[in-house]
């Protein structure tokens, strides 16, 4: 860099820095926000050639932040995300002059017509947006075996710690990627099943998939409306829950925020490094541990011995009726068409694709550019009604709740009186997923070839209280996440 302030900054502090040591400076002076829009986007050019995880940049980033600059010098910080970059995914609406398309080129040109409540919130904690991230296309719900990070606008998301070598995780693959490469302060990743949690383990992040409800998804393109959140990823447990303050929020026009008994609650107050004291955690690996291949499977094993020695009770082997159940996603198939023709039908009259049907010609149209791995999923939900009105489906959901939370994590929580649930890896997230329930990841190492591994810590609804502070002295605990090195091209 030309200014040799920055330049000292770049290469001496910038890589791996929490929130609150950028809000020190921008405190002190010693750096504004514009400068660190700066560093990051210097960081992002000449790093993310390979990686392939950031879609593009707020054309109004750099203003953004001297406006919040010139307002923290009058007024001071309206938060702890007052200057800070952050990135979205590229399914959440912002009405600026980035676009959201869900990594389909079949969107590229569109441009939401008003902010995501998500990105309403950002704003509104003082957070610069600065760009939006790559992910697998339409939230990996378009085709049978498509590669997670792959969608037709952005390419192949790689994972830093192995660009190539290592799955990177999806669907919020470059929100996972960008940050563990320190592209931006933290990220917003979306789930339906699993898209948080999973690249989150494969990039030694700590990502929270929050209780659906605790934060709006409203202007996030939809897969199904029983199960998608938005939620954090962020290099540390103290990043995550900075920015799930920001995020979580009551909105009349997404009625299950209406059941959040946390709004206004500052998740920062349950990082306490004595967190896991007087906790009861259940350890489930049956059905589970199988699943991972043997590295990484030693690697959890290391860390639940770990978690063992700790101050809190541990219960092993504990059951979960449902880990062997028949689970399809057949739930997802049946809501994805009209939960998505109802977001096409609110676009710009200028953007062609108004449902699910006119997406799936624009990409027989376009077979080269858009049918990589084909499209038989979204053709599958297609075959629908759009109605929700099939038995098939009313049967799916009344499976899905009753298995995931009566035969699932309530009953595994209530029959030893546990606190929550310790899984390995990502596995069983899909259970949390269907019940609407809370889950956390951590960074537990990395195997002998250098792969991430996360824990997975999961709760009952609204216990993100519990969930933090169980991670955070785990994570304070044990310390695992190191940085990716990546090489200058």
């Amino acid at each position: 860099m030309h200014d040799s302030k920055l330049k000292k900054l770049y290469d001496e502090w910038l890589e791996e820095a929490a929130i609150r040591e950028m809000q020190e400076k921008l405190t002190s002076g010693e750096l504004t926000s514009k400068e660190l829009v700066l560093l990051y986007l210097k960081r992002i050019s000449v790093f993310d050639i390979e990686i392939h995880s950031v879609l593009e940049i707020n054309p109004d980033a750099i203003h953004i932040a001297e406006a919040l600059d010139a307002e923290r010098k009058h007024s001071g910080p309206r938060s702890l995300l007052h200057g800070i970059p952050i990135l979205i995914k590229d399914n959440i609406d912002t009405n600026d002059k980035m676009h959201t398309s869900a990594g389909s080129l079949a969107l590229k040109d569109s441009i939401a017509l008003e902010d995501s409540a998500v990105a309403r919130q950002l704003r509104q904690a003082g957070a610069v947006i600065l760009g939006k991230t790559n992910m697998t296309e339409w939230a990996n719900f378009m085709a049978y075996g498509m590669k997670s990070g792959y969608s037709s606008r952005g390419g192949q998301v790689l994972n830093p710690y192995g660009p190539g070598k290592f799955d990177v995780g999806g669907s919020s693959s470059g929100s996972g990627a960008a940050i563990a490469a320190n592209f931006a302060a933290a990220a917003v990743g979306t789930e339906t099943s699993g898209s948080i949690l999973n690249p989150a383990c494969q990039n030694s992040l700590v990502g929270i998939k929050p209780t659906v409800g605790l934060i709006s998804r409203r202007g996030i393109i939809p897969i199904a409306h029983t199960q998608d959140t938005a939620g954090p990823m962020a290099r540390s447990v103290e990043d995550a829950a900075i920015l799930l303050t920001a995020l979580c929020g009551s909105d009349e026009r997404d009625a299950i925020t209406q059941t959040n008994p946390l709004i206004g609650i500052d998740f920062t107050a349950f990082l306490r490094k004595d967190g896991l004291k007087g906790k009861k955690i259940g350890i489930a690996t049956e059905g589970f541990i199988e699943l991972l291949e043997k590295d990484k499977a030693d690697v959890v094993m290391t860390a639940l011995e770990k978690l063992k020695s700790s101050e809190a009770e541990v219960i092993e082997d504990i059951s979960i009726p449902s880990v062997k159940a028949e689970w399809k996603y057949d739930v997802l198939t049946y809501e994805f068409k009209p939960d998505l023709n109802a977001y096409f039908s609110k676009l710009h009259l200028s953007i062609p694709i108004r449902t699910l049907a006119d997406l799936i010609e624009f990409n027989n149209k376009n077979r080269e550019k858009m049918l990589k791995y084909g499209q038989a999923v979204l053709e599958e939900a297609e075959e629908t009604s759009g109605s929700l009105t099939e038995q098939a489906y009313i049967d799916a959901l009344e499976f899905d709740l009753y298995h995931s939370t009566k035969q699932g994590i309530d009953f595994a929580l209530e029959k030893d009186n546990l606190d929550v649930i310790v899984l390995p890896s990502d596995e069983g997230s899909h259970i949390s997923a269907k019940a609407g329930y809370p889950t956390i990841t951590v960074p537990i190492g990395y195997t002998l070839k250098g792969e991430p591994v996360g824990l997975s810590i999961a709760g009952t609804a609204y216990s993100e209280p519990v969930l933090i502070e169980i991670a955070y002295a785990f994570e304070q605990m044990t310390g695992h996440r190191r940085a990716p090195f990546l090489v200058q091209e």
